[in-house]
């Protein structure tokens, strides 16, 4: 038995390491195949995909190079650290074989995300007939003794000031969503941590889409206007006009237009923040963090319905999407979330125990 358990720890490693890529493969082929049901190409409109993971790829070398120097000043108890202290915390720490891995996982999650928004994009053509705002709402007022969540929040909190705040929130989700997959890679004390985090959240790309498909939907911004004519300009209505501008011509010339992105049910913004929050709570995060993520999600979730972008509902399921990809992903790469952070806890434990540097788990995924 224990002849066979360097191979066993190898195949653990290399699951982990495959589960992203893997995911990226099956939600890519399946936009290569629902596009070709109506004759389109797979894309990547405006090259926005390319664009992310080029800018992100960026600043995950800067913060690379940060978890070098933190680590590297932390060991010798200076700062300024010396440069052989620099040198041997990288090349301990940022192997090729570790650089690699997490270069695999944030090129497949951006892939994912190429893939989503095509598949996005083409639910209106695929089910032209089929819409469930009506139905979305009157859930929603079920849920609420048979007033509009929106409404509610508007009364309760103002149309002023709190409508900018709840705007900037919500377009910031555009910075939030990479930070976390950045940090996750780079300062994760086990990388593993990192790689079924990003794969999680590939999942929620895929689920997502899946979602679009089975109850196809505008949102309440679309399918009401009225109701949100109170509520200042702002960043997002905005955005909210210019995903309106791009659905119709979009419909009107498939080919020669940006692929419409709009769809309610479900939240990805409420999903991928579940699965950011969760995972941190499962991994042992520290407790600002955990309690940052928290907040941010009920930050996010008030902003959806405040601003019209989602019914309630779309948020309750977005919660259950979240946590489904994280337990997927998991699963896919044999990973046990809480384990593994009471693992970390208990290493990091030890190490301050004997005032000592950590060394890098040699279980990790590409450390050697």
């Amino acid at each position: 038995m224990t002849e066979r358990l360097p191979s066993v720890r190898a195949s653990a490693r290399w699951r982990a390491i495959a589960a992203g890529p893997a995911v990226a493969l099956v939600i890519l082929v399946l936009a290569f195949v629902c596009t070709r049901e109506i004759g389109l190409p797979v894309r990547d409109p405006d090259h926005v995909a390319a664009l992310y993971l080029v800018l992100v790829g960026l600043g995950v070398v800067l913060l690379v190079g940060l978890d070098i120097l933190v680590r590297a000043a932390q060991a010798a108890g200076t700062f300024p650290p010396p440069r052989e202290e620099v040198v041997r915390v990288r090349r301990e720490r940022w192997t090729r074989a570790r650089c690699l891995t997490a270069g695999s996982a944030l090129v497949g999650f951006y892939v994912s995300y190429m893939a989503y928004r095509n598949l996005k994009s083409i639910v209106p053509l695929l089910r032209p007939e089929v819409n469930y705002d009506r139905e979305l709402g009157e859930w929603d007022r079920g849920l609420f003794a048979g007033h509009d969540p929106a409404a509610l929040l508007h009364d309760l909190l103002g149309t002023g000031f709190v409508a900018h705040v709840l705007s900037i929130a919500y377009v910031a989700f555009i910075v939030f969503l990479p930070l976390t997959i950045g940090v996750s890679l780079v300062f994760a004390r086990d990388l593993r941590a990192g790689l079924v985090y990003t794969t999680a959240q590939s999942i929620n790309w895929l689920l997502g889409a899946a979602s679009y498909f089975l109850l196809p939907s505008l949102g309440p911004i679309y399918a009401d206007p009225a109701a949100f004519s109170v509520l200042p300009a702002s960043e997002v209505t905005h955005l909210q006009g210019v995903l309106l501008d791009q659905r119709v011509a979009f419909l009107q010339d498939p080919a020669g237009s940006t692929p419409q992105a709009i769809a309610a049910f479900v939240s990805l913004h409420i999903s991928m923040s579940f699965t950011a929050a969760m995972a941190a709570h499962l991994l042992g995060a520290g407790r600002r963090l955990r309690i940052a993520l928290w907040t941010w999600l009920a930050v996010t979730t008030v902003g959806t319905v405040y601003l019209g972008w989602h019914y309630f509902v779309d948020d309750l399921a977005g919660v259950a999407l979240g946590g489904v990809a994280l337990v997927l992903a998991a699963a896919l790469s044999g990973i046990d979330l809480r384990g593994l952070g009471e693992r970390s806890a208990q290493r990091v434990g030890r190490s301050e125990d004997r005032g000592t540097r950590t060394p890098v788990p040699a279980t990790e995924p590409g450390t050697r």
